[in-house]
């Protein structure tokens, strides 16, 4: 049956309560109240994930624990709604989907490394030489290792008479 409106209402295929807004990019999420009318506008987000972790929340809050999650596993991470107003249930999934957002963001950057002056995607390897800025950083510790320890102190004839045996002497006890 092509052409039905199931079809056409832009709901995502995988996430529940989230759909696609018409001839836009972008992705709202809403839920209605068990034994009501009414629905809860979440809000309009960049990406369908964030839209999803927003539906959790609100799922959460108004379905409790054994209702179905898009992301079931993070149950446990999303914040909880001060009170089960409208009001709260939205402030909690916005504050979820932001954290989602940023943490996104945050893996993106840290997948792009500076490469002579341009950023190269790497892909889950960092090369730390580069990111701090230490091209020879294995070798002066390889270099380290090679330096002679410090000199034992030489003891002349009178510090030899006072029956000095030198059984206290470590490598941490001279300055």
């Amino acid at each position: 049956m092509s052409g039905t409106s199931k079809e056409n209402s832009g709901r995502h295929p995988l996430y529940k309560g989230v759909r696609q807004r018409k001839n836009s990019d972008k992705w709202v999420s809403e839920i209605r109240e068990p034994r009501k009318h009414n629905r809860i506008w979440l809000g309009t987000f960049s990406t369908p994930e964030m839209a999803a972790v927003a539906y959790d929340v609100a799922a959460l809050a108004l379905k409790g624990t054994q209702t179905g999650l898009n992301f079931p596993n993070s149950a446990f991470s999303l914040p909880v709604p001060a009170s089960m107003s409208p009001g709260d249930i939205q402030a909690a999934s916005a504050s979820a989907a932001a954290a989602f957002g940023a943490a996104r963001d945050a893996s993106v950057e840290r997948s792009n490394v500076m490469v002579n002056g341009s950023y190269e995607n790497t892909n889950g390897f960092m090369d730390e030489d580069l990111i701090f800025d230490m091209p020879n950083v294995l070798m002066d510790m390889a270099e380290g290792m090679l330096l002679s320890p410090p000199r034992q102190p030489t003891f002349d004839a009178a510090s030899e008479a006072d029956d000095y045996t030198g059984a206290d002497d470590h490598l941490w006890n001279f300055p």
